[in-house]
Parts: C-alpha cells; sequence; structure tokens
C-alpha cells in the first residue's frame, strides 16, 4: 500500500505512545528495519498485516494509521467555510448575545425531524450535506433553550445535545478530535438539563468513541463501563431503547479492552453483548430508532468480525460472517464495515477472488461510503500489486482511483 503520509502518521503515533522504534517493533512482531524505514520515508509502502500489527502495537484503529476516511467533498477542504462555519455554530463568540426566545408556534417536532435527518444522512456518509445543515440546527436548538415554557426548554435541551452530538461525530470525521470533544461536552450538558435519562449515556458513548481515537484507551473503557452499569443499577434495560444505550456502551468498552491488547476479554464481553440484543425486538420502543444507538443482534455481530479481524483471527472472522442476516435499521456505515472486514480476512488468508467478491457487494450497497474509506484502497491496492488480478479487480481499482 503506497501512502506518503504513512511515515509521519507512524512516528507521530508511535512518539504518542511514548515508544522507541525497538519497543513498537516489539509490541507488533515487527522488523525494527521496517519501521525505520517507513518513518525516514525510504519505504513508503506496507502489507495489510504489516498495518495491522503496527496498529495494534499502538493500540489505535487501522484507519487511525491509514488516515481517517475524509468528511469532505473531492476539493478536501476541511477547514473551509462551511467547516468554519460548524466550529462556530459549536463554539459562540465568547461574549456574544445569548440565544432569543423562541416565538409563537415555534416548530419544535419539525427540528427534531430535521436531527433525525441528519443523523441518517451521516451514517449514509451524507457529510457535505450534514455540515451544510448543522449550523441552523444548533442554532435553532439553541433558541427552544431559551423559551419560559420548561416543557419546550427541556425538548430544546434535548435537541441541542443530540445536534452537538452529530456535530461531534461530523468533527472526528474530519480528523479533529479535539474539537469533538469540546462539542460533545457541551453536549452532555446540554443532555444533562433535558430530563432524559438516556440522552447523556448515549452522548457518553460518542466521547468513549472518540478517546478511542486519540488512544486514550483506559478512558474510554472507564467511561463506557461505568456508564452501561449504571443504567443497568437503574432499571433502565427494561425497554428498547434503554437496552440499545447500554449496548452501544458495552460494545465501546470491548472495543479498547481488544485495543488495549485483551482480545479474550474483548470477545467474552461481545459475546454476551450479543445474547443480551436478542431481547431489543422483544421490548417496548420508545422513541425515533434514528436518534438512539445502534444495537441488535446483526450490529454486535459486525462488531465481533471486525474485532476478529482487527486482532489477527480472519478465520474466526469470516465463521461469525458467514450466513449473516442484518436487520433492516443497520445504518450503510455499519454494513460498510461489514463487508470490509469479510474483504480484509480474504486478503489476510490469501483469498483474493473472495476479497474482490466482498468489496463488489460493498460497492453495490454503500458506494459513496466505500470512496471515503481509505481501508477500501488499501485493500484494493493489495490485491492490485498481485501477479494474478481476479475477475472484477480492475473494476474495483478504476471506481478507487487505485490503478493508472
Amino acid at each position: 500500500m503506497a501512502n506518503e503520509d504513512l511515515g509521519r502518521t507512524l512516528r507521530r503515533l508511535r512518539r504518542l505512545a511514548s515508544l522507541t522504534q525497538e519497543e513498537l517493533a516489539e509490541r507488533a512482531g515487527v522488523s525494527v528495519d521496517v519501521i525505520r524505514q517507513l518513518e525516514q520515508g525510504r519505504k513508503q509502502s506496507a502489507r495489510l498485516p504489516t498495518l495491522h500489527a503496527l496498529a495494534n502495537g499502538l493500540g489505535v484503529e487501522l484507519t487511525t494509521l491509514l488516515g481517517d476516511p475524509p468528511a469532505v467533498a473531492s476539493s478536501g477542504e476541511n477547514d473551509g467555510p462551511r467547516f468554519v462555519a460548524v466550529r462556530r455554530a459549536i463554539m459562540p463568540a465568547l461574549g456574544g448575545p445569548g440565544p432569543e426566545p423562541p416565538g409563537v408556534g415555534f416548530p419544535l417536532d419539525q427540528l427534531r425531524e430535521q436531527i433525525a435527518a441528519g443523523w441518517t444522512r451521516y451514517h449514509s456518509a451524507e457529510f457535505d450535506s450534514v455540515m451544510k445543515a448543522l449550523p441552523a440546527l444548533i442554532a435553532d436548538a439553541r433558541t427552544a433553550t431559551a423559551s419560559a415554557d420548561e416543557e419546550v426548554r427541556r425538548a430544546g435541551f434535548g435537541a441541542l445535545g443530540k445536534a452537538l452530538q452529530l456535530a461531534g461525530h461530523v468533527a472526528v470525521r474530519m480528523g479533529k478530535t479535539d474539537l469533538a470533544l469540546i462539542s460533545l461536552e457541551r453536549a452532555i450538558d446540554a443532555a444533562g438539563k433535558s430530563g432524559d435519562p438516556l440522552l447523556v449515556p448515549m452522548i457518553v458513548n460518542s466521547t468513549a468513541w472518540t478517546y478511542q481515537r486519540q488512544g486514550r484507551l483506559d478512558d474510554a473503557l472507564g467511561i463506557a463501563l461505568r456508564h452501561a452499569d449504571d443504567l443497568a443499577g437503574a432499571g433502565r434495560l427494561d425497554t428498547a431503547d434503554g437496552l440499545k444505550v447500554w449496548g452501544a456502551l458495552t460494545m465501546s468498552a470491548a472495543t479498547s479492552a481488544a485495543r488495549s491488547g485483551d482480545y479474550e476479554r474483548a470477545a467474552a464481553i461481545m459475546e454476551a453483548a450479543e445474547k443480551e440484543a436478542a431481547r431489543v425486538v422483544k421490548l417496548p420502543d420508545g422513541g425515533d430508532n434514528r436518534m438512539v444507538s445502534v444495537f441488535s443482534p446483526s450490529s454486535v455481530r459486525i462488531e465481533r468480525v471486525r474485532l476478529a479481524v482487527q486482532y489477527g483471527h480472519p478465520q474466526d472472522a469470516l465463521a461469525l460472517a458467514k450466513g449473516m442476516r442484518l436487520s433492516k435499521d443497520t445504518p450503510p456505515s455499519w454494513r460498510t464495515w461489514l463487508l470490509l472486514d469479510v474483504a480484509r480476512a480474504h486478503t489476510d488468508l490469501g483469498d483474493a477472488v473472495g476479497a474482490v467478491k466482498a468489496l463488489e457487494s460493498l460497492r453495490r450497497v454503500a458506494p459513496t461510503w466505500m470512496q471515503h474509506h481509505t481501508l477500501a484502497v488499501a485493500i484494493v491496492r493489495d490485491l492490485w500489486a498481485l501477479p494474478n488480478h481476479p475477475s472484477g479487480l480492475r473494476a474495483l481499482a478504476e471506481f478507487l482511483g487505485v490503478c493508472a
């Protein structure tokens, strides 16, 4: 895989982890000479198994090493005027005027629907569209929080929490995790004033995900487990929404455990979560699925496949993925990860034909997400470097701009 930024990213992540080149080589089981050549720019390529090993040694996602999937249009301006407007919405100017109270007939239901639609577009990788809408959504939610009517004010804080959570997710996709944490901290503050007992832990799960992206695995694990335990202790697992939020936190904890090197603990947590997920459809459904955490037997199995392939168990990953039937509410982003991980597993096992079939399926069901994922490019580059190209590979390579 060719990547002109790979060496610089590797050096930065290694230094953040306080590791010498020799220590990383030992952790990852990779030759120290490979690490030196990558960091010095003398080697600009590495195959997926090597990248997996380096990411695991650093305790980060593979996409963190490759470069996060971009959330910007083809112009590549991730600090252009549209994102400046999102920054300003998250962090209004100090000393500026507060929100004006809403007028009579303020369309609160319409605002909720617009925020839910924003989440749908986010999961469909329509990031530019989400960025365009976010400033107005956040401003309208702040207006509702200034209402003299307590019910409207609480609902406004709930809307503000979800809008700022969405802004935090977009910021992560832009590679701006510090801004994401600012947005999520403000979202948690708003959620605490909403009266919704599930909203704070939902946003905490996004915070845990952001900590993971920064390599703060202990922090991510700690807050996910703490809030999952709090939900269980408060008896919140007797509704579908409550169980979904608990499940999302539990899956996040498992991911952090795996990235900390405790794959067995992570696998046990995920297996227990999958059993609990079977209860979701049997419980009363309390809200809009677009606004609640993703948790179902499908999502748990997808995450189990992901952890298996990422931590060197490609055969287990394919066994877990075999015969999977995804629920209708599985977002395109989750379907993308499943097919990418199946392709990764086939690639790791030397099955180029199986990898191409998985990528062809991905192109059919989520072409936009596929183009956003640097991992898809990495897999196709690996396959393109093989002496014999399986049928269908050229079309994929041309779609992703890999071949000349």
